[in-house]
């Protein structure tokens, strides 16, 4: 499978934040996007992820079969919100993603246990610190199975022992014939990445 894009560009409230942006990134493969703030990296994400229209360009998908027949199909996001209730229970948030986006790898238990979590999925998420919040979000990605993550400042709350358990499990995921793609300030220990600088703009 490939993520292509071609020639895109995009746009924030009207106004132009990148052009002409182009890159493939293939099964076991990864491409850390930087730059600064304001650069467009997450407005790119979500172009990506089909949430944004496109400006200009295109972006499609290569050799996903009849599983991943489109962008949108073959991608799980993280964004800066973890798109979790507060009011419910670690183990029913990640209950229903797994129900909304097709069984995983991992069991629920499994994915907390990824992330350092196990013996809490019975708590509020609502409860939680911020890191471990950060860490039941990316257990999201564990319980269904997407071959695409892309993921926008994926480690912002986490500490450093939380950041090596992520670089382990993003590394996996490539090892198995995942995608990543990523918006960054922060080193993510990538093994098979390439860079995409995004300029700034005036």
């Amino acid at each position: 499978m490939r993520l292509i894009a071609e020639n895109l560009s995009g746009e924030r409230g009207g106004e132009p934040v990148f052009e002409d942006i182009g890159f493939s990134v293939a099964d076991g493969e990864g491409l850390v996007v930087t730059g600064p703030n304001g650069s467009g990296k997450s407005t790119l994400l979500r172009v990506i992820a089909g949430f944004l229209p496109a400006a200009n360009g295109s972006m499609r998908i290569a050799e996903g079969g009849e599983a991943f027949p489109s962008v949108a199909s073959a991608c799980h996001y993280l964004g800066h919100q973890n798109a979790m209730k507060t009011a419910l229970t670690v183990t029913e948030n990640l209950a229903f993603w797994r129900h909304f986006s097709g069984e995983g790898r991992l069991g629920i238990a499994e994915a907390l246990d990824a992330v350092g979590l196990d013996g809490i999925g019975h708590l509020p998420f609502g409860y939680l610190s911020t890191g471990q919040r950060r860490r039941a979000a990316i257990a999201k990605l564990l319980v269904s199975h997407r071959p695409a993550w892309l993921l926008d400042e994926p480690t912002a709350g986490l500490d450093k022992a939380s950041e090596q358990r992520f670089t382990g499990l993003i590394n996996a995921h490539c090892a198995a014939g995942g995608i990543v793609i990523a918006a960054t300030h922060l080193p993510l220990g990538l093994k098979t990445a390439r860079t995409l600088e995004m300029g700034g703009q005036s």
